[in-house]
């Protein structure tokens, strides 16, 4: 056991509730002194001992899930099994290790898709706090089996910065330990609770098809808007169905972000968008909601069928909305979603998902609208 790092070892220490939910209470941490397991001249430090931030809730069968346990009795199996992915969760800390490691265990050894790469899917994203205050990237993993011990950076300029590393997008995390030399200064940074940005989508907002993890929405506004935030996109089952919007009233963000529609019919969007702002409404009166339409298919200009499908679907959720309003219903916003992937056809992988330059068009169209919203 290394005696000359320190650390500032946080554990958030929640009070128990009724929904277990993180983003309804302050923070609340403890200080300890490092307890590495050091293992051939790595210190090894467990992420769990100061938090992973973009947890919505502290009761999961495992760490790393993205709902409750008690929500698998009440929400559709497919659900469920994609809440088991790492979507949207990160760890901070400081170090001023040249040499940064990193050793992890999937939950499923499919490490890749056919249209995102393995480090997109159950890969490491690390960033680096530059002079400026700004997080910059730094390295990515490339994982090839379903254990993971890797150096993610080796020889980086020397100092004391902070770092923050991106969890898979599509694949579940068992377990996560950071390492730095035997010796080095370590500092755990405990995670953000409020103001978080609330995100609840399909496969698009779970990350498909992101090259790496912090290329996905959420993780770009995060980093725009210093904050932190929830992914709940569930890859072809973001369909607004009540006991996942039982589960969204729970939590306590700054915004709801709802962008279901490529998931669901004309029909499903009129039938569900309005119970679902006012079971929202119920729980949080005042917490601003923004009502998203789907993105135009890069390949629409040259089928009818899918453009009659985008004004149908977009028609259900704008008519919705004026409903809504004219029943006085406070804080509701509205994105449109023609230019979410650009107009020249080149923001996605298969004209659905986007790619890289797909996520930077759409994160672009969302700060416009949330910039307002969240002063």
């Amino acid at each position: 056991m290394s005696t000359t790092s320190t650390l500032l070892n946080r554990r958030t220490l929640l009070a128990a509730t009724a929904g277990g939910t993180l983003l309804s209470l302050l923070p609340r941490s403890a200080h300890a002194q490092a307890r590495p397991v050091t293992e051939n001249g790595i210190d090894w430090y467990d992420v769990k001992d100061w938090g992973v931030e973009g947890r919505g809730w502290n009761e999961t069968a495992r760490y790393f899930d993205r709902y409750p346990s008690r929500a698998e009795k009440s929400i559709r199996p497919p659900v469920w099994s994609l809440s088991r992915h790492s979507a949207g969760m990160l760890v901070r800390f400081e170090t001023d290790a040249r040499t940064l490691h990193a050793r992890y265990s999937l939950l499923s050894s499919s490490l890749a898709m056919p249209h995102m790469p393995a480090t997109g899917v159950s890969g490491l994203d690390l960033y680096a706090q530059d002079e400026r205050g700004r997080d910059r990237w730094l390295a990515v993993v490339q994982p090839r089996a379903q254990q993971v011990e890797v150096k993610m950076v080796d020889g980086v300029d020397a100092g004391t910065r902070r770092y923050t590393v991106y969890l898979p997008l599509y694949n579940g995390v068992e377990e996560l330990r950071i390492g730095v030399p035997s010796g080095a200064a370590f500092r755990s940074i405990a995670p953000r609770q409020r103001g978080a940005l609330l995100f609840y989508g399909t496969s698009i907002m779970h990350g498909a098809c992101a090259s790496r993890p912090g290329m996905a929405i959420p993780a770009i506004l995060g980093r725009r808007f210093d904050r932190p935030t929830v992914n709940l996109g569930f890859s072809g089952n973001g369909q607004m169905e009540p006991e996942v919007v039982a589960l969204l009233a729970e939590l306590d963000p700054s915004v709801y972000i709802i962008d279901t529609l490529p998931n669901m019919t004309p029909e499903l969007v009129a039938e569900r968008t309005v119970p679902l702002v006012t079971r929202l409404r119920e729980k949080r009166a005042d917490t601003p909601i923004l009502l998203v339409e789907d993105r135009t298919f890069t390949s629409a200009p040259f089928f009818q069928g899918m453009r009659q499908m985008h004004d149908r679907r977009r028609d259900a959720l704008r008519n919705s909305y004026e409903r809504l309003r004219k029943a006085d219903v406070k804080g509701l916003h509205y994105l449109t979603g023609d230019q979410l992937l650009g107009d020249d056809s080149e923001g996605a992988t298969d004209g659905s998902h986007p790619n890289d330059l797909g996520f930077m068009r759409y994160s672009d169209a969302y700060e416009k609208v949330l910039k307002p919203i969240l002063r």
